[in-house]
């Protein structure tokens, strides 16, 4: 219905119209905000997913690294985990902790994006 047709219905009909609506638009935000949660879900379980396999990574990093000291090499190499979550569309830094690095309050450029960034920087002891 357009905003021209309703200008001959009752207040009944209007009313009617109000509740029809209401009631859509209720199920729609129900609807959103069950998407957003699976998909939350999803990026949670896809972050441990890559925080399991960096570890794994880093071990066998530290495995490789150990050989080559015992092989001569006298630098042991230091790992310092680097991970960066970025949380947008009304999370705020309080709502969501970070144990190795905080990156602020979320930029205001309307996007909905999430990302997760997870790295790790290697330091060689001199």
């Amino acid at each position: 219905m357009r905003g021209e047709e309703i200008q001959g219905l009752n207040i009944e009909e209007l009313q009617q119209l109000e509740k029809s609506l209401e009631t859509g638009l209720s199920r729609v935000i129900e609807k959103k905000g069950d998407k957003i949660m699976r998909e939350i879900n999803q990026l949670q379980h896809k972050g441990m997913q890559l925080m399991e396999e960096n570890e794994k990574l880093r071990q066998q990093v530290m495995e490789i690294s150990s050989n080559k000291n015992n092989n001569g090499y006298k630098n042991p190499i230091v790992f310092e985990p680097e991970i960066e979550f970025n949380y947008e569309e009304g999370q705020s830094s309080e709502s969501v902790t970070n144990p190795c690095n905080s990156t602020g309050p979320p930029q205001d450029d309307d996007s909905s994006d999430t990302s997760l960034k997870l790295g790790l920087v290697l330091q060689f002891l001199v």
